[in-house]
């Protein structure tokens, strides 16, 4: 599943510049999560760098985006090579 940014954020700005594949950026109201970029750090570090700097817990898995650990290693591929 790739991550999603709850409406909690408090657009700290601390997520932005760990998301390895640029997946982060500032949307209208909070940070928003591209779907297509986010692979949960797979091909990068073993957890979610964004989930790991996040002070109020507001990044969770996106439930309209599942895939499976395979998906995303294939998605850091077509990324990163």
């Amino acid at each position: 599943m790739s991550l999603l940014i709850t409406d909690e954020c408090i657009n700290c700005d601390v997520c932005e510049p760990e998301c390895p594949n640029g997946a982060i950026s500032q949307g209208a109201e909070i940070y928003e999560i591209a779907p297509n970029l986010c692979t949960e750090c797979v091909g990068h570090y073993d957890t979610p760098q964004c989930i790991e700097v996040c002070p109020v817990d507001c990044i969770i898995l996106d439930p309209d985006n599942k895939e499976t650990q395979e998906q995303l290693m294939e998605k850091y591929h077509q990324i990163n090579d």
